[in-house]
């Protein structure tokens, strides 16, 4: 299965003197699906969390290559998606999904 998508990269960036804040540069890759699953898993609520186990493999750009570890999400299906690790295979990122990404 093919992918395209967004994929966000957030950086911690000194604002001013002794203030922080997180910067996001979001880009769009192609690539493939290379593994599709998914779990439940009880969480402390009444529905159970769900998180999908996908892998997908991007054709990265040096930018990518760069700042792989600054990776926060996928958009996959509609939504957004926790960046659980990130396997470097030039010219290819192997990103495995875990959970829903909160925006909070």
């Amino acid at each position: 299965m093919k992918y395209y998508g967004r994929i966000c990269f957030s950086e911690t960036v000194e604002t001013s003197p002794g203030v922080w804040t997180e910067s996001y540069t979001i880009r769009n890759y192609f690539g493939d699906v290379v593994r599709r699953s998914s779990r439940y898993t009880p969480g402390q609520s009444i529905n159970d969390n769900i998180s999908i186990t996908n892998d997908i493999s991007i054709v990265a750009d040096q930018f990518a290559l760069n700042n792989f570890y600054n990776i926060r999400w996928i958009e996959f299906a509609n939504s957004k998606w926790k960046i659980t690790s990130v396997e470097v295979e030039p010219p290819r990122l192997i990103l495995s999904i875990g959970e829903l990404f909160n925006d909070d």
